[in-house]
């Protein structure tokens, strides 16, 4: 009987903890970048994020792809990141000081914020 009860608390506390239906998103989106030294530190940032199972940003589109698990990660924490390492996304922005840091291959025109805005 002791064991049968042991077993049932064993199976509920891995159902309970481990048995939670993960919610995988696939997005993607705009982030600003030129080079490979950019497309690194892009990938780096975002695959740093709990949750993340997949990431490639694409040189030429400027276009990032994200595969997470949305019980673990936010768009929003992920577009933070990515602009808090000097890359300007479609929600958030870099900070100039950030920016200004980054390697001289790397620094993109800054989009005017307020002209994106207003769009």
């Amino acid at each position: 009987m002791k064991y049968n009860l042991f077993l049932f608390f064993m199976v509920f506390q891995f159902y309970f903890f481990y048995g939670q239906k993960k919610e995988i998103i696939k997005t993607s989106f705009k982030v600003d970048g030129v080079c490979y030294m950019c497309k690194n530190r892009i990938e780096k940032t975002v695959f740093k994020i709990k949750g993340i199972k997949h990431t490639n940003w694409d040189i030429s589109s400027n276009e990032i792809l994200v595969i997470y698990d949305n019980n673990k990660a936010s768009i929003e924490n992920i577009h933070k990141k990515i602009a808090g390492s000097g890359h300007n996304t479609q929600i958030e922005f870099a900070s100039d000081s950030i920016y200004n840091n980054l390697p001289e291959c790397c620094l993109y025109k800054k989009k005017d914020k307020k002209k994106l805005l207003n769009h």
